[in-house]
């Protein structure tokens, strides 16, 4: 089966699709997107998309069927991937600041020549588990 870019729908789109296919500030897997459109228009198969743009032609057959179904909008990336934070934004600050941090168990020089530490019995050097205690407590 025969795959191309449906045509455009009007000037206006064939010119964000021209314009963003030769952006320099834009992100690359936008403007290789834009490119499948344009080569597409201009006659080529899904083979020989992918052979210019050096990628799959299940990318590109990808990228073709969702330009048809969603015009520009098939185009942008679907927001939301990837996986949820765990911690607030406020509990990460915290985190970060505990971390630079002298340890309680760490051992300092007193003048005179002694060695002492805050706690004893507290972690020396800051490990995921010791950071893990403390922010618990």
């Amino acid at each position: 089966m025969v795959l191309w870019a449906r045509p455009e729908r009007d000037e206006d789109e064939r010119a964000v699709v021209r314009r963003l296919a030769r952006a320099r500030k834009t992100p690359q897997d936008a403007v290789m997107r834009a490119r499948m459109m344009e080569l597409s228009w201009s006659g080529l198969l899904v083979p020989s998309i992918a052979v210019e743009l050096d990628c799959s032609r299940k990318t590109v057959r990808c990228w073709l069927h969702r330009f048809n179904r969603s015009g520009l909008q098939g185009l942008d990336d679907l927001g939301g991937q990837g996986r949820r934070r765990q911690i607030s934004e406020q509990e990460r600050s915290r985190i970060i600041a505990l971390v630079k941090t002298v340890p309680p168990g760490r051992l300092r020089w007193e003048p005179v020549g002694k060695l002492w530490a805050f706690d004893e019995s507290g972690p020396a050097e800051w490990t995921l588990d010791s950071l893990a205690a403390v922010t618990h407590a």
